[in-house]
């Protein structure tokens, strides 16, 4: 391990609110800390931290922003760029790690106050950014970043090709230990009633969830006693229009979970006889998948560049055309009426699982911190 080292974790999401980049940080700092080092979170939060929570919240006033197919909550606080000048002028900081460097909400701030190693982590995907082609002079602060972390490859190829530079492909973690835990019971009640089909995720549009949704109505054709569990931290307004299609065609076996506790999550994979993540884009990771290969279940997701990461066709699952519903319907018929090859995808998933555990990927980022710092002479932005 190196000498102990004070890293910023910057995010500048909304950190109350759950989310893949704020998942990665929180747990970025619990796995740092384990290995002797000081991080401190600065990010927006809605919501005041608990007294033992390394966040420093910069704002508390976010508001809902379109992103990606999502929506962000942000801040445009003019008050947090003081906050952060004072943090960052108060705390000798070795390391400032900007997560999403692209959002220009507080990157351009932190680059601006930093005297530190900056280290830059990009998650994001999508196809094209029209903000990148025509405002290329907005994003001359990344320059200054001294290192710079692409999550998979996909995310890598899509910052390059607007901002060329040399990337460090770094995944993002799983609790691999969590996931796999061979004392973890299912719910029993669910598993008697056949076989189940799990989705965790919002019902966001780029999720594809209404393609899961039609999908399953022809599953039931053929697999009467199939169950679709769904699991994620969506409002009980957003499941109108799925329980209206529900009705109309009398698709019996659909449960809306909703919200479920972090400690809770394994139950659920482990329930599962199929996971199924039918995104259709602006994914550069996947990180249900891990989850769900860490818990011995073989995986159906959509064929695109963030799942083809994690997911090699025929190996760990099975991958189909994102949109098809025909497709998916006939793979998901085939694998819960075959369970050899569900037991040979489930194995395959929790070993290739393995390598994604957090006391890896901290001990990599760590090993980039001491790379970058060993080669770069930090000095004050002005």
């Amino acid at each position: 391990m190196t000498n102990a080292l004070r890293v910023a974790l910057v995010s500048p999401y909304d950190f109350a609110v759950p989310g893949g980049v704020n998942r990665h940080v929180a747990a970025l700092a619990r796995y740092l800390q384990a290995r002797g080092h000081i991080p401190t979170i600065l990010a927006p939060s809605s919501e005041e931290p608990t007294e033992a929570s390394p966040l420093h919240p910069i704002s508390t006033m976010t508001i809902s922003v379109p992103f990606s197919g999502s929506v962000a909550r942000l801040s445009l606080s003019p008050a947090a760029v003081l906050r952060v000048r004072r943090l960052l002028e108060e705390i000798p900081f070795d390391i400032i790690h900007i997560h999403e460097p692209t959002i220009p909400t507080l990157a351009p701030v932190v680059v601006r106050y930093a005297r530190g190693v900056l280290v830059g982590t990009f998650h994001a995907y999508r196809e094209e950014n029209m903000a990148f082609d025509f405002g290329k002079p907005l994003f001359r602060y990344l320059d200054a970043l001294h290192g710079r972390i692409a999550v998979s490859e996909a995310a890598r190829e899509y910052i390059a090709a607007y901002f060329p530079a040399e990337y460090r492909i770094i995944p993002n973690g799983i609790e691999w230990a969590t996931f796999a835990d061979p004392a973890i019971h299912p719910f029993e009640t669910y598993r008697q009633q056949g076989p189940v089909i799990l989705f965790v995720g919002r019902l966001e549009e780029r999720k594809g969830f209404r393609h899961l949704l039609r999908a399953f109505r022809h599953v039931k054709t053929q697999v009467p006693n199939a169950q679709l569990v769904v699991v994620g931290g969506f409002q009980r307004e957003e499941t109108v229009p799925y329980v209206q299609y529900i009705r109309h065609y009398r698709v019996h076996g659909v449960r809306f979970v909703g919200y479920v506790p972090t400690e809770e999550l394994p139950r659920w994979y482990r329930t599962a006889t199929l996971f199924c993540a039918p995104s259709v884009g602006f994914e550069s990771f996947g990180i249900v998948l891990l989850e769900a290969m860490a818990a011995g279940v073989p995986v159906v997701a959509s064929d695109i560049s963030g799942y083809r990461s994690v997911v090699q066709h025929g190996v760990q699952g099975e991958l189909v055309p994102p949109g098809d519903e025909h497709a998916l319907a006939e793979t998901l018929v085939r694998l819960l009426n075959d369970p050899h090859t569900r037991r040979r995808y489930g194995a395959a998933g929790r070993e290739t699982s393995r390598r994604y555990d957090w006391t890896v990927v901290a001990a990599e980022i760590e090993a980039f911190y001491t790379e970058l710092l060993a080669a770069a002479t930090p000095v004050r932005r002005e």
